[in-house]
């Protein structure tokens, strides 16, 4: 297989991995922030202490992580044609792919949040701020460094995932590696994919990166 054959491949390949890998990680941050602030705020000596109810969320988000995603992938096909009416194509991948990072980026925000100065919670209460101010006004801007980076690791985690979800119709770099590269023997085609997928983790990495070092440059600016 010459260039021209297979840049429509990978173009399209691309595209593909970079639509599934955006959308469900804005369903990922959208489910597993709540969830890990959660986690924080119902724990012993949290704001919202209720013991009940942060096991129940532990369970959940504990079994989340625990299954291996390519599991996960399948036991969700009936819920995945549910809701999208397909489980073949990127559309009907954004849903495997979400649930099974939101879990994930919750115990990242829950670890986060956690290295928040106590003493600075304390501050906001005793000048009469509640639970929300508590949590838009100090645990989420000072560990907003720490929740770029579970983002953006969150994020390097779904272009695995879509890369798997490419072996069961789920389109994207993942089932051209694995159509022709793997099936149809086509060593440099596969070779390609996989720098393809490095650049694509080099380049979120390096805006990550580059995010947390000017929050820290702001944050000495201010000070």
């Amino acid at each position: 297989m010459n260039w021209s054959e297979m840049q429509p491949l990978l173009t399209q390949g691309t595209i593909d991995t970079l639509y599934m890998v955006l959308w469900s990680t804005v369903v990922s941050v959208i489910g597993g922030l709540p969830l890990g602030i959660l986690l924080v705020l119902t724990d012993k000596g949290g704001l919202l202490q209720n013991v009940a109810v942060n096991k129940v969320i532990g369970v959940i988000v504990n079994i989340g992580r625990s299954l291996p995603f390519i599991i996960l992938l399948i036991a969700l096909i009936p819920f995945t044609t549910l809701v999208v009416g397909t489980f073949i194509g990127p559309s009907a991948m954004i849903v495997p792919l979400a649930i099974g990072a939101i879990p994930f980026f919750a115990r990242l925000v829950e670890t986060a949040i956690r290295e928040v100065d106590h003493g600075l919670v304390e501050a906001v209460q005793a000048m009469g701020g509640g639970v929300p101010t508590v949590v838009f006004k100090a645990l989420l801007p000072q560990s907003l460094p720490s929740l770029i980076s579970a983002v953006t690791t969150t994020v390097i985690v779904l272009v695995g995932y879509s890369a798997m979800a490419g072996a069961v119709g789920g389109e994207g770099l993942g089932s051209k590696a694995v159509t022709y590269g793997y099936q149809r023997f086509e060593t440099e085609f596969m070779l390609v994919t996989v720098v393809v997928l490095i650049a694509i983790v080099t380049v979120v990495q390096l805006i990550g990166d580059g995010a947390i070092r000017l929050l820290a440059r702001r944050g000495r600016t201010a000070s």
